[in-house]
């Protein structure tokens, strides 16, 4: 046996530090998934406190102080659009139909929403009554 493992020392000890590489390498590795996971946790965290506040403050928006609208004269749609305003209906003296998104901090508009603004400055609007 002690010859075998004089005979085969260098194969020995190549493995051996083979062995050691790998395990190192898989310790490194496993140690910078953990931060990115970990990473990846806070942002989504970030994210989700973001899309809250965002749903909050679409809510509470038309019953702030200084909020130019009438709570009565607001759809709340949702999607696609936040709301739909009917300035002066609840007064019956409608002015104008006003589409409103909320948008809070840095948040911008999406690709759906950038569409429908984009048709309604194009004055791209119809109005229909259908019967059933």
């Amino acid at each position: 046996m002690k010859n075998f493992l004089l005979e085969n020392f260098w194969i020995i000890s190549f493995i051996l530090w083979i062995f050691l590489a790998f395990l190192i390498w898989f310790i490194i590795w496993r140690i910078l998934k953990y931060k990115e996971i970990k990473k990846q946790r806070s942002d989504s965290i970030k994210q989700s406190k973001s899309v809250i506040l965002g749903w909050v403050y679409e809510k509470i928006l038309p019953f702030l102080p200084k909020f130019p609208y009438k709570p009565k004269d607001m759809v709340f749609v949702g999607k696609w659009t936040d709301y739909i305003i009917f300035d002066g209906l609840s007064e019956w003296r409608l002015k104008k139909i006003i589409f409103m998104e909320v948008k809070s901090w840095r948040s911008q508009l999406n690709k759906n929403e950038k569409q429908i603004r984009n048709i309604i400055l194009e004055k791209k609007i119809d109005y229909i009554e259908y019967r059933v």
